[in-house]
């Protein structure tokens, strides 16, 4: 979601009207969970979903209407609900045939509320959980403080208000430059992580390219003291080499990493365990390392290697989303 809010930042600040399309409940099979966000500026060029596409044109031509059928000088907060279900004539219209059902609650917002959006958009990219309070009756709209947010997390409406809480994006560390890695950044990217890898070797990190992700010449021991994992935080190791892979697990493993996962077979992760249990760590932070690392679907070329990962990755992360 951090794409969208930048996004509709931009869109605001260049002087449109836009609108936020939330999935504010669902039910059954709907394709997209509570807090899915989908984004529609006047002009209908939209971002975002909040389903799997059955739905969306019907909520870009109800959000362009919304935005453009009111009059947004004053303070009255302009809102809509939608309700989408199997059972519903206008839902087989649209094609909404997973049997789920889905409430849409579209929110308008003007130039006024760009700083607003800025603000959301800077607590995310500083890892802190916000909520974003839009008012149902006169008012601006409002940036909690980034306080913790764990757990399932889903929008809150009341009489006066309509709150969405926001998580940062998982954080996925990476050790070892190799060329895994270069797969698992794109594509991690892609699912909207925050990417990072981190390599003190240049010959590695400097003839290669990670897409987005973020490069760190640190030492894993180093980089982890200075950026300690937190429980959206997943950290996989790549390199073989144990001076490197160890060092950054001795800073992880009592960490609140949701996911560790190190690169290797059965064998060399049986030596690894015996290098932690000699250090002394004790056996029930060993036996949170997923290793070998990702699932087991048979991968074989680095690309494929790099899905496998991300998908335990995903599996993992849906147990705390």
């Amino acid at each position: 979601m951090t794409k969208e809010i930048s996004t509709i930042h931009t869109w605001l600040k260049q002087g449109h009207k836009a609108a936020l399309a939330i999935v504010a409940k669902a039910w059954g099979s709907a394709p997209r969970r509570a807090g899915s966000i989908m984004i529609v500026r006047d002009d209908g060029v939209f971002e975002g979903s909040v389903s799997g596409g059955c739905v969306e044109g019907s909520v870009i031509t109800e959000a362009v209407e919304l935005i453009n059928g009111n009059d947004q000088s004053n303070t009255t907060p302009i809102f809509k609900s939608l309700e989408f279900a199997v059972a519903s004539e206008q839902a087989w219209e649209v094609g909404l045939a997973c049997g789920g059902e889905i409430e849409i609650f579209l929110y308008c917002l003007s130039q006024d509320d760009a700083s607003a959006i800025e603000e959301l958009q800077t607590n995310l990219a500083f890892r802190k959980a916000t909520s974003l309070i839009l008012p149902l009756q006169d008012g601006s709209i409002q940036i909690t403080d980034g306080k913790p947010i764990t757990g399932k997390v889903a929008p809150q409406s009341t009489d006066n208000h309509f709150t969405v809480p926001f998580v940062p994006p998982i954080r996925l560390d990476v050790v070892g430059a190799v060329h895994i890695a270069q797969h698992l950044a794109v594509m991690a990217a892609e699912c909207d992580y925050s990417v990072r890898i981190i390599d003190p070797r240049g010959a590695f990190s400097e003839s290669r390219t990670f897409g987005s992700a973020k490069l760190y010449a640190d030492w894993p021991d180093d980089y982890f003291r200075a950026n300690t994992p937190d429980a959206t935080t997943a950290v996989v190791t790549l390199t073989h080499d144990p001076k490197l892979d160890d060092a950054a697990l001795h800073e992880t493993l009592t960490s609140t990493a949701f996911y560790i996962g190190c690169l290797g077979s059965r064998k060399t992760h049986a030596a690894r365990v015996k290098r932690l249990q000699k250090r002394g760590t004790q056996q029930q932070y060993i036996d949170r390392i997923h290793a070998p690392v990702g699932l087991d679907i048979g991968s074989a070329t680095p690309a494929e290697i790099a899905a496998a990962i991300l998908a335990e990755i995903i599996q993992a992360a849906r147990v705390i989303a």
